[in-house]
Formats: C-alpha cells, structure tokens, sequence
C-alpha cells in the first residue's frame, strides 16, 4: 500500500458517524483506523461512549477518547445544561432550526476537528503516518448548524494546509445524504443499527424517543422503508 495511511473518524456512535465508519472500513485504503470520541459530559455520555467502543470493535479500530471539561462548563446547550425537551413529532421536521438551536454547543464541531488535527500531526511527527479525518455530517439543508455545513468543512481544510505539518484532509462523504439515504447506506454496509446510539436526552439508558435526535432517527427509518429496531421511552418530557 505503500506510506502508512489511516483513517480517523470522528464517532458518537450514533447513525451517521457509525455508518461513516463503516463506509470508510469498506474503502480498504488505510492501513490503520481510529475512533476519535469526546467526552465533555454530555448527557448521552455513556451511551454514546459505549457503542463508539462497539463501533471501533466490530471494525477492528482503535479507540481513543478525548476529554473536553471547559467545553461542558461554557455549553449553553440542553445537550448539556438542564432543561424541557420538547417533543419533536413528524410535521416538526418540515423547519428544525427553532429547536436545533437548543442543541447547539458553541463551537464543538471547530474544537473536535482541531483536536483531530492535532492528534493527525502528532501521528505524522512521530510516526510518519498521514491521516484523513471523516466526519459524519449529513444535508440538513437551511438547518444546518454553522459547523456542519461544506462551506465550513472546506475553511478547516484551508487552515490544515496554512497550519499543520501532515495537512490531513477532512472529509464528509455523507454531507449529501438525507437520513434515509444514510440508514439505507448502513444496510447495504451490514451496520448493525441496534448497536447505534441518537439521543441527545437518554432516558433509562434508552432514547427518550421525543427529542429532535430521536424524531430524526424514527422517521429516517420510516422514510428509508427500514425497520427501526430501536426501544424508546414514552414521557412526553424530560
């Protein structure tokens, strides 16, 4: 294969960063893979960690985690910070951004991705390996977070060839996927979606099944034909 190349992916262990994963296991182009996981105690912590180890573990991937705390202490987000989840029901997808907006932590994407940079430089210090860095950003259209978006993702790819050494590329082959797609994709790549993890507000180790991450995760199923194998809980609030 010639230079040492490896692949690190950015994974909560949700669909789209799992199928991401997946996807790039299914290119056979890196010698090595990697599960970069953050941890800035969010409520889906252990959830999110437990099935990004399961991810790393069924493709044969190393796991490391990352802990952000000041990230956790400046959040303005329920996805940290105590609040009412409102439920989130069909109709409500046609215009999320009202509720993505309580979800938002300030700048986590730019954080997470400069970490993954760093840790790629430092890979190709010592090691003289070259890394790609994956993401799971999918089209969320006008609903797009700042720090989801393409025009975002080619800015940080200008700053890692103005300021790192390996210039590692970041990457987002599922920017232009619906969730459908996404789910439909997992299939056809054998991810196992009972070991993937949405919810932002976890209730009983399970989702709460009313949160804006749940109401995208079952109608994604719906659309996409598949069958949602996932348990929910059914509080109307948090």
């Amino acid at each position: 294969m010639g230079k040492k190349k490896q692949a690190i992916i950015l994974c909560s262990g949700g669909l789209d960063s799992t199928v991401t994963a997946y996807h790039v296991k299914s290119l056979k182009k890196y010698n090595k893979i990697i599960i970069l996981f953050f941890n800035y105690n969010q409520k889906s912590l252990i959830q999110e960690r437990k099935f990004s180890k399961l991810t790393a573990r069924s493709l044969n991937a190393d796991f490391i985690e990352i802990k952000l705390n000041e990230l956790n202490k400046i959040s303005t987000s329920l996805i940290n910070i105590k609040g009412k989840t409102q439920k989130v029901g069909k109709a409500d997808l046609k215009d999320t951004k009202k509720e993505s907006k309580k979800w938002y932590v300030p700048c986590r994407n730019l954080i997470f991705i400069s970490y993954a940079l760093a840790f790629a430089d430092s890979s190709f210090m010592k090691y003289k390996n070259s890394s790609d860095i994956f993401l799971g950003f999918k089209c969320e259209g006008n609903d797009s977070y700042p720090d989801t978006t393409q025009d975002f993702v080619n800015q940080m790819n200008k700053l890692s060839k103005l300021s790192t050494e390996s210039k590692s590329k970041i990457l987002v082959p599922l920017i232009k996927m619906d969730k459908e797609d996404i789910i439909n994709l997992g299939k056809k790549l054998n991810v196992n979606f009972k070991k993937t993890f949405s919810c932002y507000s976890p209730r009983n180790n399970i989702h709460c099944g009313i949160c804006l991450a749940c109401a995208l995760r079952k109608y994604g199923f719906y659309w996409s034909g598949i069958k949602d194998p996932t348990s929910y809980t059914r509080q109307e609030s948090s």
